[in-house]
């Protein structure tokens, strides 16, 4: 029987040999701090709860292969990755959006091209945003995805502004490098085969 004065890498080496009794004592130690995260972004209880089941659900799924060096650590960032699924398949695309404003004015024809243009560059973009560092996405999507300023940022993570800051410029060097290249073979497909 273990008690509450187990570690948590105790907990952790007991769960990845199948011990369902530590697994539920590490799912009762941090399920309320997963959830109150959740929570704060989503503003949804039962989303909240079905993102921290989910983590748990994985963990105990992948219990053989993970490995896990710090578990309140890793749990932080299982849980953002779940609520940033859930808020992006929430939430319309950005290209979606530029495509109302932009496109109110065309005939109907160009319409459904756009829509199909606007749809792969958006397909483009989250391809290249999902080369960079998992922190570095989370901070450009927070940023650009759901308008929250870098002290806000910087507030949610737990980490300075400054290196809010750094992680957006770090992303829009890589994003801007990869658009060039896009932009650059799509003037000379134009030139030579139109």
């Amino acid at each position: 029987m273990y008690n509450s004065h187990v570690s948590d890498p105790e907990l952790w080496l007991a769960v990845r040999n199948d011990d369902e009794h530590a697994f539920a004592m590490l799912f009762d130690r941090y399920w309320v701090r997963l959830y109150k995260t959740a929570l704060w972004y989503l503003k949804d209880r039962e989303n909240s709860e079905e993102a921290v089941h989910d983590v748990f659900l994985n963990i105990w799924n992948r219990r053989h292969h993970l490995e896990i060096e710090s578990v309140p650590n890793f749990l932080l960032s299982a849980i953002r990755y779940q609520v940033y699924n859930r808020m992006r398949a929430v939430k319309p695309p950005v290209a979606i959006a530029l495509h109302n404003i932009e496109t109110d004015n065309l005939p109907d024809y160009n319409q459904s091209d756009h829509r199909i243009k606007n749809q792969e560059l958006l397909q483009e973009l989250n391809y290249h945003l999902e080369q960079l560092p998992k922190r570095c996405q989370e901070i450009f999507y927070m940023s650009r995805m759901d308008n929250l300023s870098n002290q806000e940022i910087a507030t949610h993570l737990g980490i300075s502004k400054r290196t809010v800051e750094n992680q957006i410029t770090m992303a829009l060097k890589h994003l801007r490098g990869c658009f060039k290249e896009i932009s650059i073979f799509l003037c000379l497909w134009y030139l030579f085969f139109k």
